[in-house]
C-alpha cells in the first residue's frame, strides 16, 4: 500500500466540459484537499507558446522551449490563479482557440512529460484532487481513487456556450458544439497518452444532475475507499 503523508490521491478524468473543473474545486474543498488543476496548467502552456508562435512540428525546439516554462498554480483568498513565467494568464486561457490549441499542444511529448513531472511533483504528498484527461492513466495510475466524469456532446457544448457568453465572447451555440466534439476526436485519437477510461475509475455520468449530487457521489465513495483503507491495514 501506498503510503502518502496527507491524504489521498484523487484522479478525475473525463472529455472536455464534463464540469470536470468545478467537479475537482469543489471536491477539494469538501475534503479538505488542494486543488491541481491539470487543464489550466496545459492551456498555459498553450498561452506561451501562441505568444512566441513557436512551429509545434519541430520536436526539438517544442522541447527547448518547455525547459524554460515554469507554470504553477497559485490559490489565494479561495481563487486559484495560474501563472506561466511569472505573469496571471488565468483571463487568457479558457477561450475556444486555446481549447483547440491545448488540445494540439498538449498531444506534444516534451509538453506532455514536462506537465507529467510537474503534475507529479505536486501531488507525489497526497491530499490532492488533480483532473484531467490522463491522471488516472498516466500521470498517477496508482491513485487511490479514480473518477471519469463525463456528459453528452450537447450538454457539454451548452454549459460551455453559457460560460463564454457570460464571459462576453462572440461565439454561437452550434459552432460551440462542434468545437467540443472536434476536441473529442483529438483528444480521444493522439496517439500519446489519449483520452480513456481507466479500468479502476468510477464512471459518473453527469447529464442532468446537479453538482451537489455529483459531490455526494464521490464523496461517499472516498468514504468507502477510507474505511476499507483503515480494514486493510
Amino acid at each position: 500500500m501506498i503510503e502518502r503523508t496527507r491524504g489521498l490521491v484523487i484522479a478525475i478524468d473525463g472529455p472536455s466540459g464534463a464540469g470536470k473543473s468545478t467537479i475537482a474545486r469543489q471536491l477539494a474543498t469538501r475534503l479538505g484537499y488542494k486543488q491541481i488543476d491539470t487543464g489550466a496548467m496545459y492551456r498555459a502552456v498553450a498561452y506561451l507558446m501562441s505568444q512566441v508562435g513557436i512551429d509545434l512540428a519541430n520536436e526539438e525546439k517544442v522541447a527547448s522551449f518547455c525547459k524554460d516554462i515554469d507554470v504553477r498554480l497559485d490559490c489565494r483568498n479561495g481563487t486559484q490563479r495560474v501563472l506561466a513565467n511569472g505573469k496571471d494568464v488565468t483571463d487568457y486561457i479558457r477561450t475556444p482557440e486555446m481549447s483547440l490549441l491545448t488540445s494540439r499542444i498538449s498531444a506534444l511529448r516534451p509538453v506532455r512529460e514536462a506537465m507529467m513531472w510537474a503534475q507529479r511533483r505536486m501531488g507525489r504528498d497526497g491530499g490532492v484532487v488533480l483532473e484531467g484527461r490522463d491522471i488516472g492513466t498516466v500521470v498517477f495510475p496508482d491513485a487511490e481513487l479514480k473518477f471519469f466524469l463525463y456528459a453528452s456532446p450537447e450538454e457539454r457544448g451548452i454549459r460551455r456556450f453559457a460560460e463564454l457568453t457570460h464571459k462576453g465572447e462572440q461565439v454561437t451555440l452550434e459552432d460551440t458544439i462542434n468545437d467540443v466534439t472536434r476536441r473529442d476526436e483529438q483528444d480521444s485519437q493522439r496517439d500519446l497518452a489519449p483520452l480513456r477510461q481507466a479500468e479502476d475509475a468510477i464512471p459518473v455520468d453527469s447529464s442532468g444532475i446537479a453538482v451537489e449530487e455529483v459531490l455526494d457521489m464521490m464523496v461517499a465513495a472516498f468514504m468507502d475507499k477510507m474505511n476499507k483503507m483503515e480494514t486493510e491495514k
